[in-house]
């Protein structure tokens, strides 16, 4: 059985900005290129180096506007420029090392002042900054995303769900079943390891920033959990790009 790799999508900034990719390279145990790179510490929190949960860190569960942020990334690996867009503010480039304060006066327009407020820009351990405490990717099921659309009886966007890849060709839920597996994507294998269970970012629409869908009690009323997509781990490096085909070596 074959599936199709229909997008392919990364996060430079964790919880700031998504970017969408038409071909990537992979390396075994480490996640997608520039994918979670840096993310942007609060105040108060945890400021040692390494991998730290999602609480240290600015996020769309706690500011839905950062959900309505795109972007995409200039630049060679290790000199990239960052070009930061929403729909509120005017368009903002970011060059990580750089003078942050431009940045954090940008995020400031469009993040509670309720909430803790930026503190500082770092950069991400080798493994990165996804939720998982290891080198993930995750891989996402369009036809779970039309089953909670039709669950919530409106389209929801794929943004929402800050997924790495995108499959088309499973059955709804299909991707739980794929735990413990090896896929190859491409030229690349990735053995899939866990469910992603969601918070409350899925609520927000990523066109305008607002909280619109009650994403966590349709996947609990309907299925009985607040599970959405898979991380996975690259076991093998190689080239991937939309279109690819998806399957069980």
């Amino acid at each position: 059985m074959t599936w199709e790799l229909d997008q392919i999508w990364r996060y430079p900034i964790k919880g700031v900005g998504a970017e969408r990719l038409r071909a990537i390279d992979l390396s075994p145990g480490l996640p997608l290129p520039l994918d979670r790179a840096w993310a942007v510490l609060e105040e108060g929190g945890d400021a040692s180096d390494g991998w730290r949960s999602c609480r240290n860190f600015l996020r769309g569960a706690k500011g839905p506007s950062l959900m309505a942020v795109t972007c995409n990334v200039d630049g060679p690996e290790g000199g990239e420029v960052i070009h930061l867009s929403h729909p509120d503010v005017p368009d903002i480039s970011v060059v990580p090392g750089a003078d942050t304060k431009p940045f954090f006066d940008w995020l400031s327009k469009i993040y509670p002042d309720t909430r803790p407020q930026a503190a500082a820009l770092v950069e991400s351990p080798a493994e990165g900054m996804s939720d998982a405490p290891f080198a993930s990717i995750s891989i996402l099921n369009a036809a779970s995303l039309r089953a909670l659309s039709q669950k919530l009886n409106q389209s929801l966007d794929e943004r929402r769900f800050r997924g790495n890849l995108w499959v088309e060709g499973l059955a709804p839920w299909e991707e739980f079943d794929l735990v413990g597996k090896t896929l190859r994507i491409g030229e690349a294998l990735l053995e899939v390891m866990e469910p992603i269970t969601r918070c409350r970012a899925t609520e927000a629409n990523p066109t305008t920033g607002h909280r619109d869908a009650d994403t966590l009690r349709g996947l609990r009323d309907g299925w009985g959990h607040q599970d959405f997509g898979v991380y996975a781990v690259v076991r093998q490096a190689g080239k991937i790009k939309a279109s690819d085909t998806v399957q069980l070596p």
